[in-house]
């Protein structure tokens, strides 16, 4: 049984290909997205300061991860991270930044993470790809699915002002962003 709460060691390093660069500055996209504490999140509506980290997929216990998973570079990670923006959310609150996390995973398999993680802010569904595509964000294919890769933005008034990518390894990604905030933040 696999602790999706442990990194395992010697996890291959995601190289930067350049597929975040058209990102900065760009104004977030006009879209509702379905959000585990009910209703429809639209994140270009959000007024202050906005993370929204990206990611695959998180896996459900007794459920095996796509075969190959741990081999391919940044897959691995998504619930270590999830938890570690959990444990800093008040921090992050305080820097006055609204946390989401974004998966084209569907709504219920996020309301289960949600639920099991005990996250205290929204993970977003873009099962459809509407905000993915909007923003071109960049995707991978892994048996039959396609999924995000991972990457963090950090917004201000529906404009993304940085962007983490790739993030590595992801349970350190909450501290950077907390990082960039003290330095950039108002």
């Amino acid at each position: 049984m696999q602790n999706l709460s442990m990194l395992p060691e010697n996890l291959p390093v995601p190289e930067d290909d350049g597929a975040c660069r058209h990102l900065f500055h760009h104004a977030l996209p006009d879209c509702d997205l379905q959000s585990t504490q009910g209703g429809y999140v639209n994140l270009s509506k959000i007024a202050r300061w906005l993370v929204l980290y990206c990611y695959p997929m998180t896996g459900r216990p007794g459920t095996p991860l796509p075969e190959g998973w741990d081999a391919i570079p940044g897959a691995r990670g998504c619930t270590p991270q999830a938890c570690m923006f959990r444990d800093h959310y008040r921090e992050l609150q305080a820097l006055n930044a609204e946390v989401f996390g974004l998966s084209t995973q569907s709504h219920a398999d996020q309301v289960e993470a949600a639920n099991r993680l005990h996250l205290p802010y929204a993970l977003l569904s873009d099962a459809a790809f509407a905000c993915t595509d909007m923003l071109g964000l960049p995707v991978f294919e892994v048996g039959g699915r396609r999924l995000n890769k991972r990457l963090t933005l950090i917004a201000k008034d529906g404009r993304i002002q940085h962007c983490f990518y790739p993030v590595f390894p992801p349970d350190r990604n909450s501290a950077d962003v907390i990082d960039w905030l003290k330095k950039h933040g108002d």
